[in-house]
């Protein structure tokens, strides 16, 4: 299925961020690139999507993290969840894992 992205303003904020850091480029292009896979296959082997209970959505609901790196220090993630309608998901969050 695929999926149109929903950016909360805080992650709307940490996208500007990353692209304007000359220090983090690399970083804004792993992240542009998981949001296309979680658009097309939110399953993709590389995403490593799962489950994450330390965090809840803003109505109570599930959240999963997305990663946008691995194997790196201060990788980053992607957390979201389902909604705010059908064929929607909504980025919560886009920083280096907790």
């Amino acid at each position: 299925m695929k999926f149109d992205l929903v950016f909360t303003e805080l992650a709307d904020l940490q996208m500007d961020e990353l692209e304007k850091a000359n220090d983090k480029k690399a970083v804004y292009k792993a992240v542009r690139k998981t949001l296309g896979l979680m658009e097309l296959n939110l399953r993709y082997p590389s995403l490593n999507t799962h489950k994450y209970d330390a965090m809840v959505g803003p109505n109570k609901e599930e959240v999963f993290e997305s990663y946008a790196q691995n194997k790196t220090p201060g990788a980053y993630r992607i957390f979201w969840h389902y909604g705010p309608s059908s064929g929607k998901i909504t980025i919560l969050d886009i920083s280096p894992h907790p």
